[in-house]
C-alpha cells in the first residue's frame, strides 16, 4: 500500500519541525490519505485479478473498454471506469488521453506484467488485493473478538478464493536455490533410498508439489487442518503431474501419526499461526529420522521490538492484528504467538519441544528467515 512515513524523531521532536506537533500532525494526515489511496488501489487490483482483466490485456494486447469487456465477459461501463482509474494511477498505459472515452486504447506495460498478470513470476503481487479484501470481510467480527478475547469464526474462502501468494516462490526457488543451499539435506533428497518428506501446514500444496518436482525420487506427505485447502492441494497435484508422489491429508500438526522416519519436515510460514507451536514441533521431532532435519521458514522480523519498525515488520504486525493472532485465539491453551515471531521465541519453542540445536541458515530473502532444527 502507498504510505508516506512520519518524520523521524530527534530529541522528542520530529526532525525539521520548527513548531512542535504541527508538522507531525500534517504528516500523519497525509499518511492516512496515502493509506486510503493505497487501499482503494488494492481494491481495484482485486477486481482486475478476479475478473481476469490483467490476463486479458497481457495475452490479447491493447484494447478499448468495449473490446476488453467482450474478452472478459464483463460490462463495458464498469470496465471503462476501471481502465480510466488504472491509467490515471499509471498502472496501465493509454494511447491518447484526449480521445473519446470509447475510442481510447489501453495496455499493460511489459514491466507491469510480472507483477499484475503472471502468476508464475516471483514478482507477482496482484494476489495482495485478494488478501486485503478477504481480511476486510472479517473486521466486524474481529471488533467483537477484541472485546471478549476469543477467535472470530473462520471465513469461507469464497467468493475470493485463495490468493496463494507463495506459489511462485515455491515453484521457482524452493528446489533451485533454497534447499540446494542446505547441502546435506539436498544430497539426501537426491540419494537412494528415496527420501521421505513431511510438509506440515501445506495449505493448497504448492510447497509439497515444488519439492516433488525438484527431487523426482522423493515421497511427500502434505498435511493441513483445512479440508478445503487439502482438496485444492490434491487438484493442484493432479494438474502438476505430481499426484503419484505427493499425498495430502487433513491432520493436526500437533498430533502427527504415521510411521515416522521422515528425512525432512518442513513448516513454511505457518508456525506462528499455530495455537500450540511447541506441541507441533514436538510432533515433528517424534516423526523425524535420527539424522533428519526440521526446516521452519517464517517472517523476517527484527531480533527485538524497535520503534520505528521497518516496512517489513509493520506489514507483519498488520497481518498479525487482523489475521494471524485472531486465528489462534480460539484455543484456551493458545501460545498466542502472532505473526511477529522473533528468533528468540522460535528458539524457545524449539528447545521446549526437545530440539538440541537451532540454526539460522544463510538463505537470504527480503521476506523470510530460514531455521534449521536438529535433535
Amino acid at each position: 500500500m502507498c504510505e508516506s512515513g512520519a518524520a523521524p524523531f530527534e530529541g522528542g521532536r520530529a526532525a525539521g519541525d520548527p513548531v512542535p506537533g504541527i508538522n507531525r500532525t500534517k504528516a500523519l494526515r497525509e499518511r492516512l490519505f496515502g493509506n486510503a489511496l493505497g487501499a482503494l488501489e488494492l481494491y481495484t487490483i482485486y477486481l482486475g485479478e478476479r475478473l481476469g482483466l490483467y490476463r486479458a490485456l497481457a495475452e490479447g494486447g491493447a484494447a478499448t473498454s468495449s473490446q476488453l469487456a467482450v474478452r472478459t465477459g464483463t460490462t463495458e461501463r464498469y470496465v471503462r471506469e476501471w481502465l480510466e482509474h488504472h491509467a490515471a494511477s499509471e498502472l496501465l498505459a493509454v494511447d491518447d488521453p484526449r480521445a473519446e472515452p470509447l475510442a481510447r486504447r489501453y495496455w499493460l506495460p511489459p514491466e507491469h506484467i510480472p507483477v499484475l498478470a503472471n502468476r508464475d513470476d516471483v514478482q507477482y503481487e496482484a494476489c495482495t488485493g485478494v488478501d486485503i479484501v478477504r481480511a476486510g470481510r472479517g473486521l466486524p467480527q474481529l471488533v467483537e473478538a477484541f472485546r471478549v478475547g476469543n477467535a472470530p469464526s473462520p471465513l469461507p474462502w469464497e467468493p475470493e478464493g485463495r490468493a496463494e501468494p507463495n506459489r511462485a516462490r515455491f515453484i521457482n526457488l524452493l528446489g533451485t536455490e533454497w534447499l540446494p543451499g542446505i547441502v546435506d539435506v539436498d544430497m539426501r533428497l537426491r540419494a537412494e533410498p528415496p527420501a521421505r518428506v513431511l510438509d506440515v501446514a501445506c495449505g493448497t500444496g504448492w510447497s509439497s508439489i515444488a519439492l516433488a518436482q525438484a527431487y523426482p525420487s522423493i515421497h511427500v506427505d502434505g498435511l493441513d487442518l483445512d479440508h478445503d485447502a487439502i482438496g485444492a492441494a490434491r487438484r493442484n497435484a493432479e494438474r502438476a503431474g505430481a499426484a503419484d508422489r505427493v499425498r495430502f491429508s487433513v491432520a493436526d500438526a500437533a498430533d502427527l501419526g504415521g510411521a515416522g522416519g521422515y528425512d525432512l519436515v518442513t513448516i513454511f510460514e505457518a508456525l506462528h499461526d499455530m495455537a500450540r507451536p511447541v506441541e507441533a514441533l514436538s510432533a515433528a521431532r517424534r516423526v523425524l529420522a535420527e539424522d533428519g532435519t526440521v526446516l521452519v521458514v517464517d517472517g523476517l522480523v527484527a531480533e527485538e521490538f524497535t520503534v520505528p519498525a521497518s516496512p517489513r515488520e509493520r506489514t507483519e504486525y498488520g497481518w498479525s492484528v487482523v489475521s494471524c493472532l485472531p486465528g489462534a485465539m480460539g484455543d484456551p491453551q493458545t501460545a498466542a504467538t502472532g505473526a511477529v515471531m522473533r528468533p528468540s521465541m522460535l528458539r524457545q519453542y524449539a528447545l521446549q519441544a526437545g530440539f538440541g540445536r537451532v540454526e539460522i541458515l544463510p538463505i537470504h530473502t527480503d521476506y523470510w528467515r530460514f531455521y534449521r532444527l536438529l535433535r
